[in-house]
């Protein structure tokens, strides 16, 4: 992909969040589109590729009136909005599409329109980790972390501060689902889902959705929203089962995409004002801040301690409330996404201050996928 070379500019969520039972899952994703393409100043007429997760691209594209020339159904997860976001690119660049509709939609909460969620028999998962007792991520997601503890000596009272440090961001934020003061001995003291996560160190259970529009960059002007620009993209890809993993201290998918990003935007650690991290649980912000280089091994529990990620911090983090906080439909990525766009465009509930750079970092499974973007809004 050519650097500086395309631009968000449609980006909305669906108009309500968190407990929406008069939508279906594609209407979620109806609802979504829809305000983004009135954010752009766009009708369906205009869009001609299309992308979702979670929906048929199919489906979506009749549902909405759109007549695609490129259409994307990657679905890894929770950061498949990341890789939608780095195709999109690739694709207009190579002038398969002019204008991106990237979607997301999800009934997570009143399970409007959606399936069950299942671990096939015949799967990787279902042959060698479910026998073994495991009731899905709350449960599976426990096993690296148990590791990394024991091998830097992090506590619980390191998982709990990242979601107090969210819990403040989020009381800034109107639409976040949880607003009120939340202190470590609370998170500690809430319910054991699987040692050592306790409700409060999981990710919310809510309905909505988002929307991005993406296009070349020397189109973005024409546009009546501030234009963000996409520096640097990567993805990458580990293992079906979290048992698997090469090391479950580190995730290897984070650090090839992350590394992928900040060479193809040619940025250093320093260069960057903002930083979202997919956060379906309290540990993934700490592999994060690892994996993507900011700080060194076993250093990200001591260093968000430290309130260098909270309100006022050297690097911002998780400004919405994250998915500990602000919403988590299921699939997080889009809403990380729609929060870097916000601080580039200067607009975000807890907007940091003359941020250029933001980075949204996705995972997908428990640590099977990631997908990293670098936003600005420094033009080209």
């Amino acid at each position: 992909m050519k650097q500086k070379s395309v631009a968000v500019v449609g980006a909305a969520e669906t108009t309500d969040l968190g407990k929406i039972p008069n939508l279906s899952q594609i209407g979620l994703h109806a609802d979504a589109a829809l305000n983004a393409m009135a954010d752009a100043g766009l009708t369906a007429k205009d869009i001609d590729g299309i992308a979702c997760a979670g929906e048929s691209p199919t489906n979506l594209a009749q549902y909405l009136g759109i007549v695609p020339t490129w259409v994307d159904g990657t679905a890894v997860g929770g950061c498949s909005f990341m890789l939608h976001v780095r195709h999109a690119a690739a694709a207009i660049n190579e002038g398969l599409a002019s204008t991106i509709l990237i979607t997301h939609g999800e009934s997570g909460r009143s399970r409007v329109g959606v399936g069950g969620w299942s671990m096939a028999r015949a799967s990787l998962n279902g042959q060698f980790e479910m026998p073994y007792g495991p009731m899905g991520p709350p449960t599976l997601f426990t096993i690296p972390w148990l590791r990394y503890a024991k091998t830097y000596g992090a506590t619980e009272e390191d998982l709990a501060n990242v979601a107090v440090i969210q819990r403040e961001w989020a009381a800034l934020n109107p639409r976040a689902s949880f607003r009120d003061p939340l202190t470590t001995d609370e998170v500690l003291g809430s319910r054991m889902i699987a040692w050592p996560f306790r409700k409060l160190l999981c990710c919310l259970v809510t309905d909505g959705g988002g929307a991005l529009i993406v296009t070349s960059a020397d189109r973005a002007k024409d546009f009546p929203q501030k234009p963000v620009y996409v520096l640097g993209t990567g993805e990458s890809v580990e293992t079906p089962m979290v048992s698997q993993m090469d090391d479950f201290t580190t995730s290897r998918a984070f650090r090839v995409s992350g590394e992928k990003a900040f060479a193809e935007a040619g940025i250093t650690h320093d260069d960057v004002d903002h930083l979202m991290i997919y956060d379906a649980f309290a540990h993934l912000p700490i592999y994060g801040l690892e994996d993507l280089g900011f700080v060194g091994r076993g250093e990200a529990p001591d260093f968000i301690r430290e309130r260098n990620t909270a309100i006022g911090g050297k690097l911002p983090l998780n400004t919405n409330g994250g998915g500990l906080s602000y919403m988590h439909s299921g699939m997080y990525g889009m809403y990380a996404l729609q929060e870097s766009v916000r601080q580039m465009r200067g607009i975000a509930p807890a907007q940091v201050e003359g941020a250029e750079i933001s980075i949204a970092h996705g995972v997908g499974g428990m640590f099977a996928a990631s997908g990293t973007i670098v936003f600005s809004n420094v033009e080209p």
